[in-house]
């Protein structure tokens, strides 16, 4: 088996265990909309509000569906994983509406959980790249303390380390036979879960140094595009990136608290906590590439656009000599 396939597997295997544990009961079910907060089979605690699903949903659908079209009329292809993360949380979220309508569903909730927690790796891995792609565009890689080729590879290694980390940790949980087990594997689950957001700290302290050294070191670099309005400044590049770094801080931040409170947790139970530390900062750190599109500052690869121009120098070097010969 793959290991994404089994890492995915055991993933879901471990969360299936957690919240069933979370929510296991021999009591009988209740009706599930008389007292959702009291509802022992309502893993959320409360009934998904049909309209904030919809708004968020529609929001996070609509940058997807526009990144893709920015991806075929302006590039980078790059970023192609924020927009198949896009598409996935947008599904995650519609997964809400069937939990409005089945509140004590526990296989629908375990599918939002997982594609609502997990997608945002997509949006990660884009900013990841998009560090590297900038540093090459501007010939920066001396101001990174993490050279540009190499500064995506660590990085996304570390995704899929701490990845396996939550995945042996949901493994742990479900194979175990007592709840001391069970608590070890929910910690270990945590700790990914921590790693990753220290992960991304550190991502976000290189980027924050390399903004600083080239504004400090090389003042004819950061000011390269003073002629250019602001909006198409590397700049604004630049400035869209630690917006994303931002609600992407945002959000992680309050998974590990959420989890660290277990699936019982006041922040577990709140739907506008949700949308407000989850939802709302992931839409702004994607959505803030629409007017900022890493496609129209950075053209195609260096080596293609130095290729095209040796083949038209040779071939404007052919034609003065065949004229010249003439």
């Amino acid at each position: 088996m793959p290991l994404g396939r089994l890492s995915a597997s055991l993933l879901l295997l471990g969360a299936a265990s957690l919240v069933d544990g979370a929510i296991h009961t021999n009591l009988p079910r209740p009706n599930p909309f008389v007292d959702p907060a009291h509802d022992p089979y309502n893993p959320l605690k409360y009934i998904a509000s049909n309209t904030l699903t919809a708004i968020a949903f529609s929001l996070v659908l609509t940058v997807g569906i526009i990144q893709t079209w920015f991806i075929r009329r302006y590039g980078a292809k790059w970023m192609m994983s924020m927009t198949i993360g896009a598409y996935l949380f947008a599904l995650g979220l519609s997964i809400r509406f069937g939990l409005h309508l089945h509140p004590q569903s526990k296989g629908l909730y375990i599918i939002e959980y997982l594609f609502v927690v997990l997608s945002p790796c997509a949006f990660i891995a884009a900013d990841y790249v998009l560090l590297g792609r900038i540093s090459k565009h501007l010939g920066a890689d001396e101001y990174l303390l993490v050279p540009s080729r190499r500064i995506t590879i660590v990085f996304v290694a570390s995704d899929i380390t701490t990845f396996l980390i939550q995945a042996v940790g949901g493994a742990m949980s479900a194979s175990a036979n007592d709840p001391t087990m069970a608590l070890a594997g929910s910690r270990v689950f945590l700790g990914g879960l921590a790693a990753q957001l220290l992960s991304f700290v550190s991502f976000s302290c290189i980027f924050a140094i390399f903004l600083y050294r080239v504004r400090t070191h090389n003042a004819a670099m950061w000011t390269m595009d003073k002629d250019k309005v602001w909006y198409k400044s590397w700049l604004a590049l630049a400035g869209a990136l630690v917006v994303s770094c931002i609600g992407i801080l945002i959000r992680s931040t309050y998974r590990v608290v959420e989890l660290s409170e277990g699936f019982q947790g006041p922040l577990t139970r709140s739907e506008p906590f949700f949308y407000g530390l989850d939802t709302l900062p992931l839409f702004i750190a994607i959505s803030v590439y629409i007017p900022f599109w890493p496609g129209r500052f950075i053209p195609g690869s260096t080596a293609a656009t130095d290729s095209v121009k040796s083949r038209g120098s040779s071939k404007d070097g052919n034609e003065k000599a065949v004229v010249s010969s003439d």
